[in-house]
């Protein structure tokens, strides 16, 4: 199984930067797909997640209104459009995928089997 994540770059605040994973090795139809991330010195973070089957994701909070994950099952790969970007937004952008986990643990790294590499986002302010 691999994952692999680009897209990440420097911008501004106040830009707009898109994320791609591509997976092998499994279908992200039938996997739980997320996006999560790893600012400097903190412990990694929920972005985004879709369900299994399911073409509309949920978010944390704080992305809310500015983030957009999307699925292509065609080209197995999942999106996240970044809008609006903070400083703060500033991480290590990881996809996951997990074909056993619960919807209660979406937000545990540990529950996850399969991570990709991680993606560079800075945001200068």
């Amino acid at each position: 199984v691999q994952l692999q994540a680009s897209g990440g770059g420097l911008v501004q605040a106040g830009d707009s930067l898109s994320l791609s994973c591509a997976a092998s090795g499994i279908s992200v139809r039938n996997y739980v797909m997320s996006w999560f991330r790893q600012a400097p010195g903190k412990e990694r973070e929920f972005v985004s997640a879709f369900n299994r089957g399911d073409m509309n994701p949920f978010y944390t909070g704080s992305v809310k209104g500015r983030f957009t994950a999307s699925k292509d099952n065609a080209k197995n790969t999942i999106y996240l459009q970044m809008n609006n970007l903070r400083p703060e937004d500033t991480a290590v952008y990881y996809c996951a995928a997990d074909r056993q986990i619960i919807r209660s643990s979406y937000s545990r790294p540990d529950a996850y089997d399969y991570w990709g590499q991680g993606t560079l986002v800075t945001v200068s302010s």
